[in-house]
């Protein structure tokens, strides 16, 4: 059924948790695997002056942190799998665009990705990587709640 999942990961423990479950339906399904991190670089407020080229790979570095650490979990878990950041150098572009694009371009057949489930005021104001993917992609994606 699913023979290639894309699993985007942000550091945060839901995205561990999204990541595991992932890591174990891939296993069971006999599945290829891939793993996204987004750089989203254009939705910051720079400060005048800094040194954008200096701040930029700062975020790069976290990024690859990121699937460093992915790929060691994975690894752990007896898997192995491709990693990729993904960049976001233009305005107009949203993270879940991102993961919902590269599903499409890699091609998977299912997205996993963990959600905080916020609700209210906190779901207004800070919005849902989860959610966007859900609404813009064209697979299937399994969201994984935190605990």
């Amino acid at each position: 059924m699913f023979k290639r999942i894309l699993v985007a990961v942000d550091g945060s423990h839901t995205a561990g948790l999204a990541l595991q479950e992932a890591v174990k339906l891939a296993k069971e399904l006999r599945a290829q695997l891939r793993v996204v991190h987004v750089v989203d670089e254009v939705s910051l407020n720079w400060p005048e002056g800094g040194d954008f080229a200096e701040i930029k790979e700062v975020f790069r570095k976290s990024s690859r942190q990121i699937l460093e650490k992915a790929d060691a979990e994975m690894r752990k878990a007896g898997m192995t799998a491709e990693t990729k950041m993904l960049e976001i150098e233009t305005f107009g572009h949203r993270v879940a665009d991102m993961i919902a694009a590269e599903a499409e371009a890699w091609p998977a057949d299912l997205i996993v990705i963990g959600t905080h489930g916020r609700r209210g005021v906190n779901r207004l104001l800070l919005g849902s990587v989860a959610e966007g993917v859900a609404r813009v992609a064209a697979k299937p994606v399994l969201l994984i709640r935190g605990k």
